[in-house]
């Protein structure tokens, strides 16, 4: 019998999944691995779904993956992830495939983008209390969750104005940040990336915010998407809380070793 954590509907998925020759499992990291902390580099995982995530990596024919919007050296510092776990950083502009980092090249173009980009959300957030900015290889991000409503909603809007002519930024909001980057990259594109180089048969997907809509919305048929919490998604499965996600983690890691028995096995490629 599923737990409440894990609806019947969601454990059939799993059970299908888990049957597959190639999976690759796919996490979003705050707000699903990790829960929402009010400092960025506070964010840990819990234990239990890190523990999963490291045993599924251990089994034939299963790869794992943390698809997010940190840079990948935020990523690693505060997930300490599996070296056998992928990692797509900065919405796909960063990836780490078999330890091997490769990192974003921008040209003068986009170098003197990214200037204009911090400059612009630097002078929001000197006059917006709570707010502060974190660096990317590719982008910045203006965090506002520290800060009150009004300023919050206020400082989004001026920063938006100040780059709104801006063809060479892109921008994205998701929970209590704004983000822009100088390259154009979605989480739907990493997980495609990765589904290419894993060739796997199925892909199961979890996020939390609307830049991981992206990525649901790369999901295939026999794949899998889990939303995290409320808000509209294309995820066809939800569940409350990171909690919850630890709890399917450990439920797939028991069926997928039903099928997968051999862990550390070699990996057909």
């Amino acid at each position: 019998m599923a737990s409440p954590a894990v609806p019947s509907e969601l454990r059939s998925a799993l059970e299908r999944l888990a049957a597959v020759d190639r999976l690759l499992v796919a996490l979003d990291f705050d707000g699903v691995v990790a829960p929402i902390v009010e400092r960025a580099e506070q964010a840990r995982p819990l234990p239990e779904t890190a523990a999963a995530v490291a045993e599924l990596a251990g089994l034939a024919g299963t790869w794992t993956a943390y698809v997010s919007g940190r840079s990948l050296a935020s990523l690693t510092d505060v997930a300490s992830p599996d070296p056998r776990t992928l990692l797509i950083g900065s919405h796909g502009a960063e990836v780490r495939l078999d330890g091997q980092e490769h990192p974003v090249a921008l040209d003068e173009d986009q170098r003197r983008a990214l200037e204009a980009l911090h400059a612009a959300f630097a002078q929001v957030a000197a006059h917006a209390p709570g707010t502060w900015v974190e660096e990317k290889p590719a982008g910045r991000v203006l965090h506002t969750r520290q800060a009150d409503d009004d300023v919050a909603e206020a400082a989004v809007g001026a920063a938006r104005e100040r780059l709104a002519e801006r063809g060479d930024i892109y921008l994205k909001t998701g929970k209590r940040v704004l983000e822009g980057s100088v390259v154009h990259a979605t989480k739907g594109e990493g997980i495609a990336f990765l589904r290419q180089v894993t060739e796997a048969d199925a892909v199961l997907f979890a996020g939390d915010d609307v830049t991981d809509e992206d990525g649901f919305l790369a999901l295939e048929a026999g794949d899998v998407g889990i939303k995290v919490g409320d808000g509209e998604t294309a995820a066809a499965f939800r569940v409350r809380e990171p909690g919850d996600i630890a709890e399917a983690m450990a439920l797939l890691v028991l069926l997928r070793g039903a099928h997968r028995p051999e862990h550390r096995a070699e990996r057909a490629t």
